[in-house]
């Protein structure tokens, strides 16, 4: 018997994850399809952070989508949490954004006044302040900014517990199967896989970086780019930092077990997914000059994922105008975690309700041409 759906989600990374539960929440009947097991793509290399304003002075529309997609985390989370009865680290005390020279200083400052006149609450802090706020920093840094809304969630955990509560739904996932084609059939569309296909209504690519390697009937390549990240898991040596601290060249997040996350390189080799000494002594360096203490850390892990880049760093969310029925949810390089409320929702009203939201206009995949 030919396999069938209404929806077919083309990926199984924290935002396919999150498409599919979200639809399925709505009473759409979804099957994942993806190469991988849910979240061991770029997810299970990302650090979670959630801190939409560290660049709030430069005005970009990435620093609306991410704020508004911040006010739905507490209730997301705990949604997801509660549908799939699976834990999720997830913690909002702040990030602490550290500056290395008094020249930097200024970027502060300017962040500081944008935040401010959007009322968000955050305390520019000198030398002195800075290290009552975190005792273990480098007597190299000049001051900080601690943004009081950011924070971060496990993504890996989120993942799972996602995978968990979209089952709960009647959600089906199969993995070690890549889709290669999105077709037109009588009726709806195809999904074409190695030796097999699905037909549905409604299709959702959300591939992440392997985006472009699916073919679309009518449509050009996916313009999505594979960014290497690696990122590395540390048991910690000192006492627990207090939150996320972020730097120009590395971000540091303490997890409740004492352990630390250190990321992220930022490498455009393509589909090379391999950790290197380059880039574990790069964030090593990087780490020791924020808190030289972490010179005594020990290795738990290094992980390495592929960010999904687009030319202008900012997602690809909209129906296709080559392809009706296909609706693209890719390209959100390193703000998938973050994102992934907004795009969930986004997505599961136009894919239910033909619903427009006001975001499209930003994220619309017409802005690379025919897609």
């Amino acid at each position: 018997m030919a396999k069938t759906a209404q929806v077919v989600v083309v990926g199984a990374g924290i935002i396919g994850c999150a498409v599919a539960y979200e639809l399925a929440r709505r009473g759409a009947r979804v099957r994942v399809v993806d190469r991988r097991a849910v979240g061991q793509g770029a997810t299970q290399a990302s650090a979670g952070v959630l801190a939409p304003f560290l660049s709030a002075h430069e005005g970009r529309p990435l620093v609306e989508l991410g704020a508004r997609s911040l006010a739905m985390f507490d209730e997301f989370v705990a949604r997801v949490v509660e549908d799939s009865g699976a834990p999720v680290q997830y913690a909002r005390g702040g990030t602490l954004e550290v500056a290395l020279a008094d020249a930097a200083m200024s970027g502060l400052r300017a962040t500081a006044r944008a935040c401010a006149a959007h009322d968000i609450r955050c305390d520019l802090l000198g030398a002195t302040d800075v290290r009552r706020v975190e005792k273990q920093l480098s007597d190299r840094v000049a001051g900080g900014l601690l943004v009081h809304s950011h924070g971060f969630v496990g993504a890996v955990e989120l993942a799972g517990a996602l995978q968990r509560a979209a089952g709960a739904y009647g959600v089906t996932f199969t993995s070690s199967t890549a889709a290669a084609r999105v077709t037109r059939r009588r009726g709806g569309l195809r999904v074409e896989l190695a030796g097999d296909s699905i037909a549905c209504d409604r299709v959702v690519l959300a591939a992440g970086s392997w985006s472009g390697q699916v073919e679309v009937d009518g449509a050009p390549a996916t313009p999505v780019r594979p960014v290497r990240g690696q990122i590395l898991h540390l048991g910690w040596p000192a006492s627990r930092l207090s939150r996320v601290i972020w730097s120009a060249e590395c971000y540091l997040v303490p997890w409740s077990d004492g352990s630390v996350l250190a990321g992220a390189t930022i490498e455009d080799v393509g589909f090379d997914e391999r950790a290197t000494v380059n880039g574990v002594q790069h964030l090593l360096a990087m780490t020791r000059e924020i808190v030289p203490e972490a010179g005594a850390a020990w290795f738990r892990a290094v992980r390495v994922g592929l960010r999904p880049a687009t030319p202008d760093e900012l997602p690809v969310v909209g129906p296709s105008a080559s392809l009706p029925g296909l609706v693209y949810a890719t390209g959100h390089y390193r703000n998938g975690i973050l994102l992934a409320p907004l795009t969930a929702e986004i997505v599961a009203g136009l894919v239910l309700e033909e619903d427009d939201d006001p975001a499209l206009g930003v994220m619309t995949p017409s802005r690379f041409g025919k897609f």
